[in-house]
């Protein structure tokens, strides 16, 4: 399937942002990253007043009311075809999708699977891990596969898998003060996404968020990636100009 946000990619003036955004190669692949530390306002979107918002410039408009904007943004998690999030979803501190503990179908079901946690820090937490002593979340969204675990590759990742897609993800420092989104701009598999994070970013846990609609929203770099209506996204919310 091809990927229409490369498609359909629109070109923005460039604008200053507070997280960090910027182009990698790493064995013929480019990556763009962003940057975020703790303490800026990282936050998950999925819903308004008239339900899924589906878009970043739908997020855009909410935010629109507090004189805010995005200063970058990526789809965060599988979602049925409602667009309700697959597995755990937790917005402002409220539950609004239980957790999937479960193996099941699907690259989200390919266990171990992961949770995303925004709290005073951020983490990737082993999801039946995160079931049995929850942190404290304000935002979180659960994925899956987990691709590094405490600096160790998913074990059934295969490295020349020819199963290869746009794909997009997080992944943590070990003090648990920077987030690093990551979306290749190039199909990878499982494999070299994972190193990535691992050898590259020198991240010791990152989960899979998704692919084939991976899609990245970037003003600094001038990048807005259109396509299909999305479920949980995830950015950093910055004053509007």
């Amino acid at each position: 399937m091809l990927r229409l946000a490369a498609l359909f990619a629109v070109l923005l003036p460039q604008v200053a942002a507070a997280n960090t955004c910027d182009t990698v190669r790493f064995e013929n692949t480019s990556f763009t990253t962003c940057e975020v530390s703790a303490g800026e306002d990282l936050r998950l979107f999925h819903s308004g007043p008239s339900g899924p918002l589906g878009s970043f410039s739908a997020v855009n408009d909410l935010l629109a009311a507090e004189g805010k904007t995005l200063g970058f943004a990526m789809n965060a998690g599988m979602y049925h075809p409602d667009r309700a999030p697959v597995g755990l979803f937790i917005d402002q501190g409220r539950t609004e999708s239980d957790i999937v503990t479960a193996e099941g179908p699907g690259n989200f079901g390919l266990l171990p699977n992961g949770v995303f946690c925004i709290g005073k820090r951020f983490s990737v937490v082993e999801s039946r891990t995160f079931a049995a002593r929850p942190p404290a979340c304000t935002f979180a969204t659960q994925s899956g596969p987990m691709l590094v675990m405490d600096g160790a590759l998913h074990p059934r990742l295969i490295p020349d898998s020819d199963s290869t897609y746009i794909r997009n993800g997080v992944g943590v420092s070990a003090d648990g003060r920077r987030a690093v989104f990551a979306i290749s701009n190039d199909r990878v598999n499982f494999h070299r996404f994972a190193r990535f994070f691992r050898d590259v970013l020198g991240l010791r846990d990152a989960l899979y968020f998704d692919g084939k609609i991976s899609r990245l929203y970037a003003p600094a770099i001038r990048r807005n990636d259109l396509g299909f209506a999305m479920g949980p996204m995830v950015g950093t919310v910055v004053k509007k100009d």
